[in-house]
């Protein structure tokens, strides 16, 4: 024991100040693997008796599972758009509020001014893929090599048949850069064939890699490996978009194949840097985009899970915005569970930490959590927002307020993470600071998104 927290304490070191040995430390590895709509108790490490994950639950072992880490929006392109850029969606327009509509909203995407995680490890030679939902454009020039990514295999819509990658609007929907280019076999089973190619290739490149790996799983169509397709070119789905169900009332069992899937990939990633001995010079971030569903209409239920926590996916409750989140790193992170309040906007300023690269000239809204990671050294406090149209939430400390239209509702989460009991009534003077604190935040966020539409 005492020679294993010698030789951590050295990589601690180590990773913390290159400068003391003679020659550069060879540059991390990052795997950002991104769930989509696993709600915060669909794991076994969360709490989950149904669902079998152990892959994700040897990861949470060997790494730093959050309790207290949120979304940044309740939905799909809100996520994806903060976790990228490190900055809240809403300062690139109030269209990132929700998900990027197929219908209407094919024209437009994230800003190129906007610039992401790609982008910034490029500039240090990073080799860059996401392999997965991209949500953030339909179509050139807004998909991932029009923002930093070298290679991009996988659905730029929110959801596509695993089977047939048709969209709902009857398009096939499956790229490989920026052409078209449909492939064969289960979404989540193909997304970890690219992903483990690609670190196959580049460790024997020799080249640090970035590898942005965001699933499908489990948002609908609602299949799991063994369930049929359900999407056929041309065919409008906007009304039938999520899958063969033939017990509505119950989508538990399609659900947890889907799950078990994703847990399956999880497994093969891990073991695929294992293989290559990199697994110990791989930063490995597991989270998801928002929420789980619990029920969907009048007729689905019996969905996913959000442990304890009240709402569900679209709402700002936390079962809304409260997602499973894991980080790794054998050898150098130690194993723990952290209480400590974390955010979508922090991933980007982490790995900018531990890729031991300068943030300086670019502005985030999230913080570096990698003295948390290294060291267990507590956050210092902050205050979140969460905005998506009528609907919007502030957290400071164990404080929360949630707005939904007229109404408005003050919580202290470490008494009721629940949210069951309504303070607003005992707390007055709160409830206004915490509104106060949204109103300005709104106004900043609304400033700066007019510098990307000029």
């Amino acid at each position: 024991m005492c020679k294993s927290l010698f030789w951590r304490g050295l990589a601690l070191v180590l990773l913390s100040c290159s400068s003391c040995i003679g020659e550069e430390m060879p540059k991390l590895n990052i795997v950002l693997i991104v769930a989509d709509d696993l709600g915060y108790g669909d794991l076994a490490c969360y709490g989950n008796e149904r669902h079998l994950t152990p892959h994700i639950d040897a990861l949470s072992a060997s790494g730093v599972r959050f309790t207290d880490f949120h979304s940044s929006g309740p939905m799909c392109t809100p996520t994806r758009a903060a976790m990228l850029t490190g900055r809240y969606q809403q300062r690139f327009g109030a269209q990132f509020d929700g998900a990027l509509s197929g219908k209407n909203q094919r024209d437009e995407g994230l800003p190129h001014a906007a610039f992401t995680i790609a982008e910034f490890l490029s500039e240090k030679d990073y080799a860059t893929a996401c392999f997965g939902k991209w949500h953030l454009g339909y179509e050139p020039p807004w998909l991932p090599p029009h923002q930093g990514f070298d290679e991009f295999r996988g659905l730029a819509s929110g959801d596509g048949d695993y089977h047939t990658q048709v969209d709902r609007s009857g398009t096939a929907d499956w790229w490989n850069g920026n052409n078209i280019e449909r492939d064969k076999g289960y979404t989540t089973d193909l997304l970890t064939d690219y992903s483990v190619d690609f670190i196959e290739r580049k460790t024997k490149e020799a080249r640090p890699f970035f590898l942005y790996l965001p699933h499908l799983a489990i948002h609908f169509p609602w299949q799991g490996p063994k369930d049929p397709p359900h999407r056929e070119e041309g065919t409008d789905y906007i009304h039938d978009k999520w899958g063969v169900i033939p017990q509505r009332g119950n989508v538990a069992p399609h659900v947890k194949a889907m799950v078990e899937a994703l847990d399956a990939s999880v497994g093969r990633v891990v073991a695929k840097l294992e293989e290559a001995g990199i697994s110990n010079e791989t930063l490995v971030i597991f989270t998801s985009d928002n929420g789980g569903y619990l029920t969907y209409g009048k007729d689905f239920k019996n969905i996913s899970s959000n442990g304890i926590f009240r709402g569900q996916k679209t709402e700002i409750y936390e079962g809304g915005h409260r997602v499973p989140t894991i980080v790794a790193l054998p050898g150098t992170i130690m194993p723990s569970v952290t209480n400590e309040l974390g955010h979508s906007t922090d991933l980007f300023p982490t790995i900018a930490a531990f890729s031991e690269i300068s943030m300086e000239g670019h502005d985030v809204d999230g913080v570096d959590l990698s003295s948390l990671l290294l060291r267990d050294e507590s956050l210092d406090d902050r205050t979140l927002f969460w905005r998506m149209k009528s609907i919007r939430a502030v957290r400071q400390g164990p404080w929360k307020f949630c707005g939904v239209g007229k109404r408005t509702e003050l919580f202290r989460l470490d008494n009721d993470p629940g949210e069951q009991v309504d303070l607003s009534a005992q707390y007055p003077g709160k409830l206004r600071e915490l509104i106060s604190n949204w109103e300005q935040w709104d106004r900043e966020v609304n400033e700066s998104a007019n510098a990307f539409h000029q």
